[in-house]
């Protein structure tokens, strides 16, 4: 046996050993593994000084600011979080909490401060992110409320796009008692005041609202501090624990979380067990109106799908009649009613029907003609340059990944020229170090390159080999960094999801290589 030869024998007996141990981690932290948030940390500082870390949560938000006073991303994408962190040590300062440095406070404060005057009273263009619109102007109006009693601090402007109607509209809604949408219960805390003990809100047995800290915190108010028992505070007691302090803009995530993780790994053929009883709790979530990705948050096509793929590949299909119900013409919705389209939701829809036909034939005629406008929904929404955006990821790889990948499977023929554009996209914007990403090179998005050259038809042409070799040494030597790229209120990460898309990649990479040696 060549030296070659035992490299590449390791090199799959190692990422057989990870992809086993993490499936294993989704088994052991069944919440879900995801990065702390800037937002909603900001939101337990403001709402929440009684609840355990509340000084670690200030110190997290101090440590992350960035040198120019803001938090948060390019783009517009730091608008948000640098509203929250600043009111929650804004909040912090005015009350004078204990066990708090007041000077770092008021530094950190006055340079949030000075860059939202900067960017609020200008041309403002912000990310499609979800309640954006309705989070903007809470936030606005709690900073000029504190700012009130600061000597020489005028008040930060509302963008010339936006106004509290809606918000009112919302927190009167709260107030009345009537049920509220689950949809709006993932950012309950723009209710204010009115979502405190809000008797058309009922928490989820595990305690949480809207699979929110913040939400959950806002619908708590002062009764947290005082009943140390509810179990909405033992709820947030216990994801503080879980993440020493800061906490994550989402929780539970368990449907989403296995979904995506198992199906990175199958579709790149990685070899894993899967415990049987994580392959019937996924079939056991899935119901007529399909799956949320967590308890507390509404169904959505995306979870739905992606579920249903997951189950395809582990040989156990199910049928997909709950996506119908999302249904918006020759497209699918997130969830009735939305504002706005994805592009990578319609592609994972047709992911779960192009699968579930493959694997029961005679389900054919119901699913064809969706499968048909779907092919020619998303091939519409190709942007000239051969990639995709969506609303649910600031990354185009992550867009171009799943529509390229879907249209290639299960797009027929007439999908051929969009599928091959895509591999051209994505070698042209190959960084010099051998990375790609939106920003800067990451190995979340080289993991998602490296699968549209190597996963889609022409996987064998020497560019693509050379080029996916070139990421893959990226990729080994930052797979544990993953910036937040996906979109929630906040951006974050799905730790685990962004990790198996590296294995799958290295796994893609490893057979190229084997395959490219073989004796023709």
């Amino acid at each position: 046996m060549s030296v070659g030869e035992a490299a590449d024998i390791t090199a799959g007996t190692d990422i057989a050993a990870e992809a086993g141990e993490l499936v294993t981690s989704l088994m052991l932290r069944p919440w879900g593994q995801v990065s702390t948030s800037v937002y909603e940390t900001g939101r337990l500082v403001s709402l929440a000084p009684w609840l355990t870390g509340h000084r670690e949560r200030t110190d997290y938000l101090i440590r992350t600011q960035r040198q120019d006073g803001a938090w948060g991303a390019p783009d517009g994408y730091g608008v948000v979080p640098t509203l929250s962190a600043t009111e929650g040590l804004l909040a912090a300062l005015t009350r004078a909490d204990p066990d708090t440095d007041r000077a770092s406070l008021a530094g950190a404060v006055e340079r949030g401060l000075r860059v939202l005057t900067t960017w609020l009273s200008g041309p403002l263009d912000l990310p499609d992110m979800p309640a954006i619109e309705h989070i903007v102007p809470s936030l606005i109006a709690r900073i000029n409320q504190r700012v009130e009693d600061l000597p020489g601090q005028a008040p930060i402007p509302l963008p010339a796009a936006m106004s509290y109607d809606a918000l009112h509209v919302v927190r009167s809604r709260v107030r009345s008692g009537k049920e509220v949408p689950e949809k709006l219960l993932h950012a309950l805390e723009i209710a204010s005041d009115a979502a405190a003990g809000a008797p058309g809100i009922r928490p989820t047995p595990i305690g949480s609202v809207g699979a929110s800290p913040a939400a959950t915190a806002a619908w708590l108010g002062e009764h947290g501090e005082r009943d140390a028992h509810d179990p909405a505070r033992g709820h947030l007691e216990a994801v503080v624990r879980l993440y020493g302090g800061p906490v994550p803009v989402g929780l539970p995530i368990t449907v989403f979380e296995r979904g995506w993780v198992l199906s990175w790994l199958l579709r790149a053929g990685v070899e894993i067990e899967v415990p049987p009883e994580m392959v019937a709790d996924i079939r056991t979530a899935i119901g007529p109106a399909g799956t949320p990705a967590g308890p507390g948050l509404p169904a959505d096509a995306d979870t739905t799908s992606v579920a249903l793929y997951a189950l395809a590949l582990l040989d156990a299909p199910y049928e997909p009649d709950s996506l119908w119900g999302f249904r918006a013409g020759t497209h699918f919705s997130t969830w009735p009613g939305e504002q706005g389209v994805s592009v990578s939701v319609n592609a994972h829809i047709l992911d779960a029907f192009g699968e579930y036909v493959r694997r029961v034939p005679a389900a054919a005629p119901r699913y064809e003609a969706a499968i048909g406008e779907l092919t020619g929904w998303i091939r519409e929404r190709q942007q000239p340059d051969g990639s995709w955006t969506d609303r649910w990821h600031a990354s185009p790889y992550y867009a171009t990944v799943s529509c390229a990948l879907a249209l290639d499977a299960f797009g027929g023929e007439s999908a051929r020229d969009a599928v091959r554009a895509a591999a051209e996209w994505t070698l042209r914007t190959q960084r010099q170090d051998g990375s790609w990403g939106r920003w800067e090179g990451t190995a979340e998005e080289t993991a998602y390159a490296i699968q549209i050259l190597l996963l889609t038809s022409g996987h064998a042409d020497p560019r693509r080999l050379e080029a996916a070799d070139r990421g893959h040494a990226h990729l080994s030597g930052r797979a544990g960094e993953h910036p937040p790229l996906w979109h929630d209120k906040d951006l974050y990460v799905p730790t685990a999801v962004a990790r198996a898309a590296v294995i799958a990649s290295s796994h893609l990479v490893r057979r190229a290589r084997a395959q490219a040696v073989q004796p023709r």
